[in-house]
């Protein structure tokens, strides 16, 4: 079964009150023409509005809109194989977790079991947050960062509470933490659900889309000098935001013009996940594999990888392979080596 034919899934994360809640009402309540299945921990507490249920039985409750609405009392995995049974089927599932989860068991649920795996994708994690309390819960909550760090697109929402240099501060916190995703500025969560939704993460195209410049700036430095920052090599037009170097999370990206073994690559890329998964949270790829004529992407969690070829490489693109990694405490020389060795000289 292609890629294509998946249903996609995103994972919906946030910390409490960040405003997850007005996101997932609006879902099941506009009139935005998609079948969504949302699934929540706790149906209660969302407290939608009653008259938008058309019917419900004892899991799933359907609205006016079309979107289906059910709750993870038990096994996510029965609930998905159980929506992946309903006729009339819908366009994406959205899975939300609680505010103090920790995202990665339930995108790993999409890794994990085979018929998930072969009906559904997971599409992206868009981790809701709280421009005014971020600051604070990354001090003092773990989860917050985790959240922050796994996210392909974070809404930074009550950004109308906050002073500018305020924004500009919790910004430059987040992109200390995670360089990569795509982020939007909310009130009440006011965003195009097109930019939640379906965002197709999984193709690293959208890494480029937001920091055009940034692999090159990350990457083309020479490798003899390692002592500036740990490679952690800042962006240079960030118009004089002050940076944060966060001291527990780092990114990093790879890349290469020249084609890469895949008999290495797959083996170095496994054993690595294998031994130092429990420090990724995050591995995402685009590879250009040598006497190959398609893109293989890839994507992790944690020691959890899936991948499988894309399309054809267009004749006007560039085969440059990008690997990301975000995580704590990377290895990242032996990282670099590694890659290094799998490039076809």
């Amino acid at each position: 079964m292609s890629d294509a034919s998946k249903i996609p899934v995103t994972v919906l994360t946030g910390y409490l009150g960040a405003g997850k809640t007005t996101l997932l009402n609006r879902i099941l309540s506009e009139d935005h023409g998609k079948k969504y299945a949302v699934i929540v921990n706790e149906f209660g507490e969302i407290g939608i509005d009653n008259d938008l249920i058309v019917g419900a039985d004892e899991e799933v409750f359907e609205m006016n809109n079309g979107c289906i609405c059910c709750t993870v009392r038990g096994d996510l995995v029965r609930i998905i194989s159980g929506l992946m049974r309903r006729k009339g089927k819908f366009d994406a599932i959205i899975v939300e977790t609680t505010g103090l989860a920790d995202p990665a068991p339930v995108a790993q649920t999409f890794f994990v079991d085979e018929d998930v795996q072969k009906n559904a994708r997971l599409d992206a994690v868009v981790t809701v947050a709280d421009a005014k309390w971020l600051s604070d819960r990354l001090k003092d909550a773990p989860e917050a960062k985790n959240q922050i760090a796994f996210a392909d697109v974070i809404v930074l929402n009550k950004t109308d509470l906050v002073t500018k240099p305020e924004l500009a501060e919790v910004e430059a916190r987040i992109r200390a933490i995670n360089p990569y995703a795509r982020l939007h500025r909310t009130e009440r969560c006011q965003i195009a659900i097109s930019d939640v939704l379906e965002r197709g993460a999984f193709d690293l195209d959208r890494i480029l889309e937001i920091e055009p410049e940034f692999l090159n700036a990350a990457d083309d430095h020479d490798h003899h000098h390692h002592d500036h920052d740990h490679g952690h090599d800042h962006h240079h037009h960030d118009h004089g935001l002050k940076h944060y170097h966060d001291e527990e999370m780092q990114s990093m990206s790879l890349r290469s013009d020249k084609p890469l073994d895949p008999a290495k690559f797959m083996p170095w890329l496994q054993n690595l996940v294998q031994t130092e998964g429990g420090k990724i949270l995050r591995s995402k790829g685009i590879l250009a594999f040598q006497d190959d004529d398609d893109r293989y992407v890839f994507q992790g969690v944690h020691m959890m990888l899936e991948g499988d070829h894309q399309r054809k490489w267009k004749p006007d693109e560039a085969r440059q392979s990008r690997v990301v990694f975000i995580g704590r405490e990377l290895p990242e020389d032996a990282i670099r080596e590694g890659f290094e060795r799998c490039i076809v000289t």
